[in-house]
């Protein structure tokens, strides 16, 4: 199958290109050429006046089924969130449910611009097969808790997980072990998996110092900050890892992720909307830490629109350290494109345009006056445009959405199957 992208305006996101005026050629799964006025034979060809074309967004971290419980649970203090709302409405949650949660994200993300993510929850088999169906890329983790006994069930998952969906769905999925936080994962469970990722070679995905309260835990426990937690159990020293949140990092923490594989996935709306705080994430670009962006889950952050996560994360960084000049547009576009390519370990195959890499591609419609004139198109794209301006999206070279209607998704079936499931699961919390 060859697919011509014709008379586009192309970002590749690599190193230091500017935006050019061309054509794409795909070839399977694989972006073939980028050049000028392209005269091969195709089988389809995408008319692309007026669109941007750019490397598909990179959400690194995401709980997908959450967005059964979107504004569920607005306006509430985090423990009081997780406590009375989340915790009991996802013990409700069916593998048919997560399923079904799964694939709603699944369809936001396509909709506003993702075309790969990082997710860690629970059922991770009927995330998978909602991801091999759906057609979009995946780094999943079955994530575990260690706060009490449960005879290796959890773990036996996520082994279970890697055997079954590794390298699975034409290349699109990968596994990582998800250890789900410092105050969840005493540290002879935390050294168990490890030692498993290491004899592996699996990634690891985790959550760290999101708010204030995990930072006491951690010092009254262990007499550490969370970061010196895992940085002394030997978290860091082979093993590629994916950090979510780390809002309260002091600049010794800081100065112990330097060199780090992986790096920290910022999540800029769910933690202003939990009031968790803004997570320094200039001083750990300038110490050479890869930061990428990410959403958190729909039950959080309401909304999984990553060019939203763009702005809060640039605004943010501008307004804590009183400087405009502060992680300017480019390097925010970065962050959401080749830098969280690189926490997913994926930055090989997608995160760039490039010949040779993997097709994953979004076309944003400029023809809108919100995004007139148009003086400069990455200060367009990290400041106005919204996910509702992406008019294409392709993955692995596969059309999955084309002038705004999902291709690979029954939307009416989505809908009506949605607003059941989230009635039952939620109702007398």
């Amino acid at each position: 199958m060859k697919t011509l992208i014709k008379d586009v305006v192309i970002l590749t996101m690599k190193d230091d290109d500017r935006p050019i005026n061309g054509d794409i050629l795909i070839e399977g799964d694989k972006i073939q050429k980028l050049g000028h006025q392209l005269t091969d034979e195709v089988d389809e060809v995408i008319q692309g006046q007026g669109m941007i074309a750019m490397p598909g967004l990179v959400n690194a971290h995401q709980h997908t089924p959450m967005s059964l419980l979107k504004g569920f649970s607005d306006d509430l203090k985090l423990m009081d969130w997780l406590n009375q709302k989340m915790l009991p409405a996802e013990a409700r949650m069916t593998p048919e449910d997560i399923y079904w949660g799964a694939k709603l994200a699944m369809a936001e993300m396509i909709k506003s611009g993702t075309t790969a993510f990082a997710d860690m929850y629970i059922h991770m088999n009927e995330i998978a097969s909602a991801v091999a169906e759906v057609g979009m890329r995946a780094s999943l983790t079955r994530g575990l808790v260690f706060l009490q006994d449960d005879g290796g069930k959890r773990l036996t998952e996520a082994l279970e997980l890697v055997e079954r969906w590794s390298g699975k769905a034409e290349g699109r999925i990968s596994i990582m072990l998800g250890p789900h936080a410092p105050y969840t994962c005493p540290p002879h469970s935390l050294k168990k998996i490890i030692k498993i990722a290491e004899e592996m070679n699996l990634p690891i995905h985790i959550h760290l110092a999101e708010t204030k309260e995990e930072v006491i835990k951690i010092r009254e426990k262990y007499n550490q900050t969370p970061t010196e937690y895992l940085y002394n159990i030997g978290l860091f020293e082979r093993s590629h890892v994916l950090l979510a949140h780390s809002v309260y990092l002091n600049h010794l923490d800081i100065r112990l992720l330097n060199g780090m594989r992986g790096g920290v996935s910022h999540n800029p709306v769910s933690n202003l909307k939990l009031g968790c705080g803004i997570a320094p994430i200039f001083e750990m670009i300038n110490q050479g830490i890869t930061v990428g962006l990410g959403t958190d889950g729909a039950g959080s952050a309401t909304t999984i629109d990553m060019f939203e996560e763009i702005k809060a994360a640039t605004w943010l960084q501008k307004l804590a350290y009183g400087d405009p000049t502060v992680l300017p547009a480019r390097q925010v576009l970065r962050m959401a494109t080749s830098e969280s390519a690189k926490l997913l370990n994926i930055d090989n195959q997608v995160g760039t345009l490039e010949i040779g890499k993997k097709a994953d591609i979004i076309l944003v419609d400029m023809n809108k006056p919100h995004l007139q004139p148009n003086h400069n198109i990455e200060s367009l794209l990290a400041y106005s445009v919204n996910g509702a301006d992406v008019d294409t999206m392709i993955v692995n070279g596969k059309i999955l959405m084309q002038n705004r209607k999902l291709l690979t998704i029954d939307e009416d079936e989505l809908l009506e199957q949605v607003s059941v499931r989230a009635k039952r699961i939620v109702q007398g919390i």
